[in-house]
């Protein structure tokens, strides 16, 4: 019987990047239910890698398709989850007051006279900036700009910050936005406050003409390296008896703020947030990542 990637999803309940927030659920799956799992993932087509841990123990790990559970994969849009991973170590390192932190003046921008004056962090986080989308049909004129950031933020405010406007755009500003506080970029905060407590690599990804990684897109992870990651989120930011994500943090990225018009799925601080077989989940989530 042919399997949909979303009946799949809802089916299995705790799996893969689902699972992050369901750690009742997680725990509960016996082997006979994660015979059919697997069985489920290898019929879909589109699927290359699953990777199930259970009780910090890797229960399941098949790669019936692509490079394998041990190589770099582009994770996509995931890369948004992990950047809001990162804000949250900002602010609780003392580089960022906060999500009610103001862009303009963090990135020594001039005020527009308009809504972009009140655009802060959690608008960024959140994806309720107001400002037009960049992503979709978009992308490509965007990325070919010469300044992606100024391509954001030139734009007029389409409205005030508020609706959900899905837009990767705004995450690479959010990224410019940590490197600038922390005099460091992207790629070695991402390797240093995740990569190394969490003994995964993170390779380099994209830069705009600046110089600056691309956030919220392109970032490669191996699917266990991912898996790694969720499971430390799992445990509320907790990894080898280090805090490598402030608990709170992770609590508040959770709460919902938004929704999305395609899914119907609530949106936090860089989570989608759900509910599957009555359970409350958070997942991230890239095209094709």
């Amino acid at each position: 019987m042919h399997t949909s990637r979303r009946s799949f999803l809802r089916s299995t309940a705790a799996i893969g990047l689902t699972s992050l927030a369901m750690p009742a659920l997680a725990q509960s799956l016996p082997a006979s239910s994660l015979g059919e799992v697997q069985i489920n993932a290898e019929a879909m087509e589109q699927l290359h890698a699953l990777v199930v841990i259970q009780g910090g123990e890797e229960r399941l790990a098949i790669a019936p398709r692509g490079p394998g559970l041990d190589r770099i994969a582009n994770i996509k849009s995931v890369s948004k989850t992990i950047v809001a991973l990162l804000t949250g170590i900002a602010i609780d390192r003392g580089h960022l007051s906060g999500p009610n932190a103001r862009v303009l003046p963090l990135l020594d921008r001039a005020e527009t006279g308009d809504a972009r004056d009140s655009l802060t962090v959690g608008n960024l986080l959140s994806m309720q900036t107001g400002l037009a989308t960049t992503s979709g049909a978009n992308y490509g004129a965007w990325v070919s700009s010469n300044d992606w950031v100024d391509y954001v933020l030139d734009a007029p405010a389409e409205s005030r910050p508020g609706a959900f406007i899905y837009s990767t755009g705004g995450w690479h500003v959010l990224g410019a936005l940590l490197a600038r506080v922390t005099g460091r970029d992207l790629h070695n905060l991402a390797r240093n406050w995740l990569g190394d407590p969490l003994g995964v690599e993170i390779p380099r990804w994209y830069r705009d003409p600046q110089g600056l990684y691309l956030g919220g897109n392109q970032m490669g992870l191996t699917p266990r390296s991912l898996a790694r990651i969720g499971e430390m989120v799992r445990r509320g930011g907790l990894w080898n008896d280090t805090q490598v994500v402030p608990a709170n943090w992770i609590e508040m990225s959770w709460q919902p703020r938004a929704r999305s018009p395609w899914s119907g799925d609530q949106y936090g601080y860089g989570w989608f947030l759900t509910q599957i077989a009555g359970q409350e989940a958070a997942y991230g989530r890239g095209y094709g990542g």
